[in-house]
């Protein structure tokens, strides 16, 4: 798929600086370093978005995802580290292709800000619970 950046690094088409590879998942450094240690854990299979995901290549993936995070902070640990995992254009997804972020945080990085400048005001129990109800007959 020529139109996937993380296809055409999986065929050795881009390049990438790779911190793991397996027959399954490969991690690799982030173009973008706005705390450094950023890495994407990525299938090799396209898969577009984590609807698509089967379980035990997601299952894989989060535990490549936590070995990261654990030599990430072998190394040097950070302050703190988030993961994530966005889908479609409302969830800030950039590339069609699944991948788990492995970010190494510090203080005041400004990253994923957005819950600092103005937490949402809790929703009511009752409403939390019609909404868990909902999802949960689907599951």
């Amino acid at each position: 798929m020529s139109e996937c950046v993380f296809c055409e690094i999986l065929a050795g088409r881009a390049p990438a600086s790779f911190v793991y590879r397996d027959d399954r998942v490969v991690a690799f450094m982030d173009l973008r370093q706005a705390v450094e240690g950023h890495v994407l854990v990525v299938p090799r299979r396209h898969v577009p978005d984590i609807y698509a995901l089967d379980e035990a290549t997601a299952g894989h993936l989060m535990a490549v995802a936590v070995c990261v995070a654990k030599a990430l902070a072998a190394h040097e640990p950070p302050p703190g580290l988030n993961l994530w995992q966005s889908n479609g254009d409302a969830g800030g997804q950039e590339v069609p292709h699944v991948h788990l972020h492995v970010q190494p945080r510090r203080h005041n990085d400004g990253i994923l800000s957005a819950y600092r400048d103005g937490l949402p005001e809790p929703s009511d129990r009752a409403s939390l619970d019609r909404l868990a109800e909902r999802i949960a007959a689907r599951l």
